[in-house]
């Protein structure tokens, strides 16, 4: 088997669970996982010693990357988790810098008009447009914001397509590839009436 990422430095950021990290590393890739929270980066660290990847793991905030120098990397990972952040044009700023020229980001987000429903009603099959964007759960209804702090669920941010790719293209990326997808048929009767997830692949400029 042929492995393309031999050797490649990847960082998989905000991307930590156990899944993406350990399948570049076993493809060949020097993974740096970093993530904020210390037991999704605890999978990552179970999957890479059990199978002997080699990953190293990193406890921090997406958009404060201080740590790495620039151009460190050949390859960023970004799962769909901006979504977890006020603020994203600083992870596209720093994404750009520890990036070296010529490397590429694969990016995965919610596209802003997911946050628009009601999700409760959403799940009931009815579509009530309840929101605006760019979304903070600051907008929830006291009884379901209550539940999600009472369930430790994240606080959630919805983006705007703006921020989201031309906050890309300000950090000095070139798009060159977008995809949309959706929920499986069922689980969401707005997402089986439009696509609310998007990815897109961006090089920087040399």
């Amino acid at each position: 088997m042929v492995r393309r990422l031999e050797g490649a430095r990847v960082l998989a950021l905000a991307s930590a669970g156990g899944q993406q990290g350990p399948l570049l590393a076993a493809a060949g890739a020097a993974v740096t996982v970093f993530d904020a929270s210390p037991v999704q980066l605890g999978h990552d660290r179970m999957v890479s010693e059990r199978d002997g990847l080699g990953i190293k793991t990193e406890l921090g905030d997406m958009a404060d990357l201080s740590r790495f120098a620039d151009g460190s990397f050949d390859l960023i990972f970004h799962a769909c988790s901006n979504c977890f952040v006020p603020a994203i044009r600083p992870v596209w700023n720093e994404a750009a810098r520890v990036l070296r020229p010529g490397g590429r980001l694969l990016s995965g987000f919610c596209l802003p008009h997911w946050f628009l429903v009601d999700e409760p009603k959403d799940e009931k099959g009815v579509i009530d447009i309840a929101y605006r964007i760019p979304y903070t759960d600051d907008q929830l209804p006291a009884d379901q914001k209550k539940k999600r702090l009472e369930t430790k669920e994240p606080l959630v941010f919805g983006h705007t397509l703006e921020d989201q790719l031309a906050g890309q293209l300000d950090a000095g990326f070139v798009l060159t590839g977008f995809y949309e997808d959706a929920w499986e048929p069922g689980i969401s009767a707005f997402s089986d009436r439009i696509a609310c997830f998007a990815a897109t692949l961006a090089i920087k400029r040399a």
